[in-house]
């Protein structure tokens, strides 16, 4: 048995993976180093470009209870996080490098993973293939898959935020802490009264921003989750302070008080020498951001390591084009995966890796696909892309609101979560049991 993953950012290693450790023989394509993308600058594999957390651990919390969802069903992604992870509080962050080294080392082992590198440019004829080239494809395979599909793709605007050296953080000003204690105090916080950030705000607002080509700005569309800091602050004086910069769960130990607003700095490397500022995803020209975010208290002198870039994404018209195993809907060979079907987020764009490799290699056994319960996080996001009901498609990340209401009443938030993690966990096992689902086996060396 053979198939073709085309891809191997996060959604198209897990795929491969899941496809090679049931017996298939992979070809995976990816077209680093020969092209990047706009985004993207390591020769590695599943590089990550906007951020480098995987969000919240807590089951309890949609991101959480997601991942261990991803455990059940064996991801190569998840373990390969939990052993390059950096202190992030309650977060999963790793050291990028050493994550995208020990991905890459791993798919590159493999006995059953060929790995071709150089750009694809239009769909396989034949065969079982995954597409998961992500929100940045090469435009003759983008050309490719819309001619196939019948349907323009859609296009929105992503961004990444900048990332400052930690010895240029003025630690006199700014305190090292966790929101509400959790963690071991991993995040440095540079505190604003109101004054200062008023001034801060008036400045971010007025900056300016790099000009977007005339081609760019017809499809102009900004995602909410990755909303430019300065295209939120314009909603008004408050948005950021209630957004990116809420000072809630953190007490500045110089007054002992909670400040008016905090900008807080995620760790971005494993030796804690580079820290990104969370939120602030960015498409002010370079030596505005300079000026700018030099006005946050401690950052007055900081060394900005890389600047905040903002590139074209396009995904999917899922909902018309994909059913609930991520297959099209034409041509039921062809899956598809990662973000451009429209799930949002490093770890959603892995699990629907997952969820494709392991459908992908059920085909080629002639097996019906694995249609994950509507109470499970991942089988909630999947039946969201693929809900013909659902108009004005937009990318969705993980979120409790996706899954269906408990049948008893729970007003304690943190409670009522709880039971939504128990349940969807139970859901997991009850299907993959029934199915006789059985996990590939953990990576050699990591658990």
């Amino acid at each position: 048995m053979r198939a073709s993953v085309i891809g191997a950012g996060l959604a198209g290693c897990e795929a491969a993976w899941q496809l090679a450790q049931r017996g298939v023989d992979v070809t995976l394509c990816e077209m680093k180093p020969q092209k990047y993308s706009p985004a993207h600058s390591y020769a590695g594999l599943a590089e990550l470009v906007c951020s480098n957390s995987l969000k919240a651990m807590r089951v309890e919390s949609a991101a959480g209870l997601l991942k261990e969802e991803m455990r059940c069903l064996g991801s190569l992604i998840l373990l390969c996080a939990e052993q390059t992870s950096v202190a992030a509080g309650g977060a999963l962050a790793v050291d990028r490098t050493l994550f995208s080294d020990l991905v890459t080392g791993k798919i590159r082992s493999h006995p059953r993973i060929r790995l071709e590198e150089g750009e694809v440019t239009r769909l396989p004829e034949e065969g079982i293939v995954v597409v998961a080239t992500g929100p940045l494809t090469a435009e003759a395979l983008s050309a490719a898959i819309g001619e196939k599909l019948g349907h323009g793709s859609l296009s929105f605007f992503d961004a990444a935020a900048p990332i400052v050296s930690a010895e240029s953080v003025d630690m006199n000003k700014a305190f090292a802490a966790a929101r509400y204690g959790r963690g071991d105090a991993d995040y440095i916080n540079c505190p604003m009264n109101r004054e200062e950030y008023e001034r801060f705000h008036a400045a971010l607002v007025s900056a300016e921003s790099v000009e977007l080509k005339e081609f760019d700005k017809r499809d102009f569309r900004v995602y909410e989750g990755c909303m430019p800091v300065e295209v939120l602050a314009r909603r008004g004086e408050d948005s950021i302070r209630f957004g990116p910069l809420k000072p809630v769960g953190l007490t500045d130990p110089r007054t002992g008080h909670r400040p008016w607003a905090v900008v807080q700095l995620r760790r971005e490397n494993a030796d804690g020498t580079l820290y990104n500022l969370v939120g602030f995803q960015t498409n002010l020209k370079f030596p505005e951001q300079k000026r700018v975010f030099r006005m946050i208290p401690g950052l007055e002198q900081a060394e900005f390591i890389r600047y905040g870039v903002m590139h074209r994404n396009t995904f999917l018209d899922s909902p018309r084009v994909l059913d609930c195993a991520s297959r099209l809907r034409s041509d039921p060979r062809i899956f598809f995966a990662g973000q451009m079907t429209g799930v949002e987020g490093y770890i959603e764009s892995a699990a629907s890796g997952i969820l494709a490799g392991i459908n992908a290699g059920r085909a080629l056994e002639g097996r019906e696909p694995l249609i994950l319960p509507r109470d499970t996080m991942l089988g909630a996001l999947m039946h969201y892309i693929s809900d013909r009901t659902v108009e004005n498609f937009q990318p969705m990340g993980c979120n409790m609101g996706l899954l269906p209401p408990l049948e008893e009443r729970i007003r304690d938030k943190a409670q009522r979560y709880g039971a939504v993690a128990r349940r969807a966990l139970e859901s997991l096992e009850r299907c993959l049991r029934e199915e006789g689902f059985v996990p590939p086996p953990a990576l050699p060396g990591l658990r």
